[in-house]
């Protein structure tokens, strides 16, 4: 068994490095009413079985690691339940939602939070940076808790696999937060794609404009503020001077520390096509852009995976864009405004975004009718994953289905920045490209190995 071994907070670990194991509330709080019943467990359902008749609206008991920012509306997602705990190392970025919860216990440690509270705790929700997914989450699901996490899951390869293969092992109750998979528009799409409305999709491009990357090199040193603590910050990574064009939030530029716009994008658009072809581990992956920077993130990029898996019975090429694709936009004569994904079928194309469609040639769908819906409508994202942790249906989002997409996502940065590769997702190797294949997986600083 895998054991994350932290810097301090050692009491969760007996001296010969074994990881004690506690008694958890789930555990108390299991019901004989499912077992009777002869209920099987559901990947993404918790193995805390609350019985609807024993206990209909029993709250779970939460906490929440990374509450400012992004935190802070997963926090609000979640508070129907009982907030026990709140994790945070920047004073600053947590105090709204500390204000907006004065009598939740708070932590700067979420290592020093487990060991006291961990048995205690139904379900976790991480919101942290892309380089502190991994540990936390590992940590949670060793005291079988059910997990929500922020996408893109974790930092590369190795620990989303790591994180989904656990999740399946203990059936924990996950979510990744694709919060844009609720949308009804995104429903509808699926429909369209899946009742053959364009015909046989051979080819997808999907994007994200802008051109957010590759931030100045800081140069000044300023003094850590009192209000944080920056060595938690940076966690596993490796160790960067304090720097707050770095930290609140622009780690999300720096290889050290994010996935750049990919990882901050890639998960929700990606998510349109992956439902919509039944996609899951890429053959191939290449990629092009600008001269690799070692620190910095790109601002644009072009990547291209190969699936021969997938519901149209023929390979299909995903194309992923930081930056419009302008020129495919022109030679379609398709408006690329308010969308994100085109989807080339052999009976015309299908142009979306999260809250839009559109069918071309125009002409040729100007009497369409769009087939009956059958993609059930969500009951609020952080529903789906509250009901689940209940021992109701998988989420939506849950791991089995999120992580293949996460692992694409990052491996589009690995093709970026080592060359294309073939992919054999069963041994997570790349083929003949050793380079790419150092960035599967990535050492951690002393005292945060694994």
């Amino acid at each position: 068994m895998m054991q994350v071994l932290p810097n301090t907070s050692t009491s969760h670990f007996e001296t010969d490095g074994t990881m004690t194991v506690k008694h958890s509330r789930r555990d108390i709080l299991k019901t004989s009413t499912a077992a009777a019943a002869g209920l099987a467990f559901y990947h993404g359902a918790s193995p805390r079985r609350i019985s609807a008749a024993e206990s209909p609206n029993e709250k779970l008991r939460l906490a929440c690691i990374g509450v400012g920012g992004r935190g802070a509306a997963n926090v609000s997602g979640v508070q129907s339940q009982d907030m026990v705990a709140f994790c945070d190392v920047d004073e600053v970025r947590a105090g709204g939602t500390f204000e907006k919860f004065p009598n939740v216990t708070r932590y700067t440690d979420y290592r020093k939070m487990f060991d006291k509270i961990g048995g205690e705790l139904d379900g976790v929700v991480i919101s942290t940076p892309d380089h502190t997914h991994f540990h936390p989450t590992y940590i949670a699901m060793e005291h079988d808790l059910n997990v929500y996490l922020e996408k893109p899951l974790a930092h590369n390869v190795f620990e989303t696999r790591t994180l989904c293969d656990l999740a399946r092992e203990k059936k924990i109750a996950t979510q990744l937060g694709n919060q844009r998979h609720a949308m009804p528009n995104m429903h509808r799409v699926v429909e369209l794609v899946q009742s053959g409305a364009i015909g046989k999709v051979r080819e997808v491009h999907s994007w994200i404009g802008g051109d957010r990357g590759m931030p100045a090199v800081p140069t000044s040193k300023p003094p850590v503020p009192k209000t944080l603590d920056y060595d938690l910050w940076v966690g596993p990574a490796k160790f960067f001077p304090y720097e707050p064009t770095i930290c609140p939030y622009g780690w999300r530029f720096w290889w050290e520390f994010g996935t750049g716009e990919t990882g901050n994008w890639g998960c929700h658009i990606l998510d349109i096509p992956y439902w919509s072809l039944g996609l899951k581990h890429p053959e191939r992956v290449d990629a092009s852009g600008p001269p690799v920077d070692e620190l910095r993130t790109p601002k644009s990029m072009h990547v291209t995976y190969r699936f021969n898996e997938n519901n149209q019975d023929a390979p299909i090429d995903l194309h992923w864009y930081l930056g419009t694709p302008t020129d495919l936009l022109q030679q379609h004569g398709l408006s690329g405004k308010g969308m994100n994904t085109v989807f080339l079928g052999s009976d015309g194309i299908l142009v979306c975004g999260f809250g839009s469609r559109k069918l071309y040639p125009e002409e040729k769908f100007a009497d369409f009718k769009a087939p009956e819906p059958f993609v059930p409508d969500s009951p609020g994202f952080y529903n789906e994953w509250i009901a689940a942790c209940k021992g109701g249906p998988a989420s939506t989002c849950h791991f089995d289905y999120t992580g293949p997409m996460a692992e694409s996502v990052l491996l589009g940065n690995v093709a970026y920045r080592a060359g294309g590769f073939s992919w054999d997702a069963a041994t997570m190797t790349t083929g003949d490209n050793p380079k790419a294949q150092s960035l599967i997986r990535t050492p951690y600083r002393q005292g945060w190995e694994i």
